[in-house]
């Protein structure tokens, strides 16, 4: 049995990995680990508070590293805290860090090739998926999300703090992937079967952000082309 932990973002695509891993005697989710804004205390690009985070991790059923980042972070200070923070993970015994990535080539490589300084593998249960039958599977399976954060650059400010269902789907702009993989979009799952209770919050602003590529840089620390980054953002607050 390989001991891993999950890249938890509070979002469909972990979710969705850890449930289908959860059938698989191969791997053992053991830990979930998430990056924290320190400076506002929220999961890193979702925006989610810290409180809904902790909730989420009680009722899966497992412990929580978190990992605080500041704000604006230098790429030199983003990769030492992670090998930092992998290495503790390590001499716990983990072996595998396991991802929701679907199809981005160059976020695989970069992160198959940080953990392999460390000594760790990476797994990626939902590569290669059809993005569709991901999205398909997802609600079928009983999972409920929503939208934390959109892109302002393909999707306006409506489609964020949506219920994400078959609706939601119906209504994304042509172009635009149904799992949101090219970063249209973020999510929040409150409910589906890796959860013992619901999480329950209330849904409150939104609000634009706009960031300069040093901010967003924890990121797009996989991508030398800082002019492709995309920097403004729609955000739904959810409020315990």
């Amino acid at each position: 049995m390989k001991k891993a932990y999950l890249n938890w973002s509070s979002g469909k695509d972990s979710a969705f990995a850890l449930y289908t891993l959860q059938s698989n005697g191969d791997i053992k989710i053991e830990k979930l680990v998430t990056t924290l804004n320190s400076e506002v205390d929220r999961v890193s690009m979702h925006g989610v508070r810290k409180e809904l985070l902790l909730l989420q991790a009680k009722s899966i059923g497992l412990p929580i590293d978190i990992i605080a980042l500041e704000g604006n972070i230098s790429m030199e200070i983003y990769n030492s805290k992670m090998h930092s923070a992998v290495s503790k993970l390590l001499e716990e015994g983990f072996t595998h860090s396991v991802f929701g990535d679907i199809f981005l080539e160059d976020l695989k490589e970069y992160r198959e090739k940080q953990l392999a300084g460390v000594g760790i593998k990476a797994h990626f249960p939902l590569w290669k998926k059809d993005t569709h039958q991901l999205i398909n599977d997802f609600l079928a399976s009983g999972f409920k999300a929503i939208t934390v954060c959109v892109n302002s650059k393909v999707l306006d400010s409506s489609f964020c703090g949506r219920i994400l269902d078959q609706k939601f789907l119906a209504d994304l702009p042509p172009g635009v992937d149904p799992c949101g993989e090219n970063g249209e979009f973020h999510t929040f799952v409150f409910d589906g079967p890796i959860f013992k209770n619901p999480i329950e919050f209330e849904i409150g602003e939104v609000v634009q952000k706009t960031y300069n590529a040093h901010e967003d840089e924890e990121d797009n620390c996989f991508s030398d082309d800082k002019k492709s980054w995309d920097t403004s953002f729609w955000y739904c607050d959810l409020i315990p």
